[in-house]
């Protein structure tokens, strides 16, 4: 009966972002830690090693209980290489903006593969 309860648990949202990002989500009520005591969310600070993001990224997309992973994208940039070389439908990548960094959709490597899918004539009738 436990594990059928387990089994139809829905899925996180993970978060990878700045101290105000991580509290606000937090206060939303998206905090969770797994059977193994790790959190589903990652405070960064200008201390942080990238090293430590990056890996904290692979463990997010490695986790069967994630289907949406939020990073900020000043953070992403620090980490390109790890959310370019996943092309996996889930977990989701959405990249936000933080307060101190806005959105540049420019940069969003998520977003530019989107817009690979379409042509743009397609969407003009």
């Amino acid at each position: 009966m436990a594990m059928h309860a387990l089994a139809n648990r829905g899925k996180l949202i993970s978060v990878i972002g700045d101290e105000d990002t991580c509290v606000g989500f937090l206060l939303g009520g998206i905090g969770e830690i797994n059977k193994n005591r790790h959190p589903n969310f990652m405070v960064v600070d200008k201390n942080t090693p990238v090293s430590e993001i990056e890996e904290c990224f692979k463990r997010f997309v490695k986790r069967d209980d994630i289907d949406i992973i939020l990073i900020n994208q000043n953070i992403a940039e620090l980490i390109r290489h790890a959310i370019d070389a996943h092309h996996a439908p889930v977990p989701a990548v959405l990249e936000i903006p933080s307060k101190d960094h806005p959105y540049d959709a420019s940069k969003d490597s998520i977003l530019r593969r989107a817009k690979g899918m379409f042509n743009p004539e397609d969407l003009v009738r």
